[in-house]
Formats: C-alpha cells, sequence, structure tokens
C-alpha cells in the first residue's frame, strides 16, 4: 500500500516536514505501506528545475514562480490519482489557509481513495467539503494510528 500524506506546505515553518516524517516511519514499521511524501518531491523538484529561490519568484517573477508551481500541482495531481492506495491528511490552519491540500483531498474523494483526516480545528471551522471528502476524521494521530492498526494487517503479525 502507499500512503500521500496531505497537509499544509506554503504556510507552515518547516512545510510539514516533522509530521510526515514520524508518520513515515510508523507506517513503514507497523503497516509496511510505503509514503508518497510531498515535501520530498518538492525538494526534487527544485533541484530538477534548479528552482531554489522559488519562493523569492512569487515576489518578483510571477509568471516563473507559476510555472513551477505548476510542475509541483501536476506532479501531485498525477501521484494522488494513479500511485496511491489512500490519503491521510493534516487539517489545520495552514491546510486552510492553501489550496493544495483542498484539492488533494478532494482528488483522492473523487478516484474513490480512503482520505483519514486528523482535524486540529474547532469542529465548527472544519469546512463541509472536506469532511464529506474524508472517510474517517480523527482528533490525533493516536487515534489515526489505533485505527489504522485495525484496517491493515500488521506487518509484524
Amino acid at each position: 500500500m502507499k500512503v500521500y500524506l496531505s497537509g499544509a506546505m506554503e504556510f507552515v515553518e518547516d512545510e510539514g516536514a516533522g509530521w510526515r516524517e514520524e508518520v513515515t516511519q510508523w507506517l513503514d514499521k507497523t503497516l509496511g505501506h510505503s509514503v508518497y511524501n510531498p515535501v520530498m518531491e518538492s525538494e526534487n523538484l527544485v533541484k530538477e528545475y534548479s528552482a531554489e529561490s522559488y519562493r523569492d519568484w512569487k515576489k518578483n517573477d510571477i509568471q516563473k514562480y507559476s510555472d513551477f508551481m505548476r510542475k509541483c500541482v501536476n506532479r501531485d495531481i498525477d501521484i494522488v490519482r494513479n500511485e496511491t492506495d489512500y490519503l491521510i491528511c493534516l487539517w489545520d490552519d495552514g491546510a486552510r489557509k492553501g489550496a493544495g491540500t483542498h484539492a488533494e483531498v478532494t482528488i483522492a474523494y473523487e478516484c474513490g481513495k480512503p482520505v483519514y483526516l486528523i482535524n486540529k480545528l474547532p469542529i465548527d471551522d472544519l469546512s463541509g467539503w472536506i469532511m464529506a471528502c474524508s472517510r474517517e476524521i480523527f482528533s490525533s494521530f493516536k487515534e489515526l494510528k489505533t485505527f489504522l492498526a485495525t484496517q491493515f494487517p500488521s506487518v509484524n503479525t
């Protein structure tokens, strides 16, 4: 099984690398699932297209920024549609402010892939659209892990 790790990148300090690394290790060790980590893929695209200063382009060269971001968007859409089995999403203020997480959740839903959402917002602030696209909603990673451990056979059994 391959999991897409969806969540804020643009509007969070570490681009969401911390939680993704922890979840990646747990999924591999406990369930034997691999992940698609958009933070790592973004780093690969930055290298591939010599886009180390792409964040500056947002202010200084909108067309160049948009062209690079389009490559990122196209890659992520393709991965969600064609290369992953389900999606884990961290929904917080950073995700709400951006757009990519909204799209990834919607695309996974449209493709019939389960979306497991960890909601860090008050329930009144959680979009009905995102709720509708989510198969299950959790308030913590601990709850998610307990659920996934019951859904998928463990590699340790």
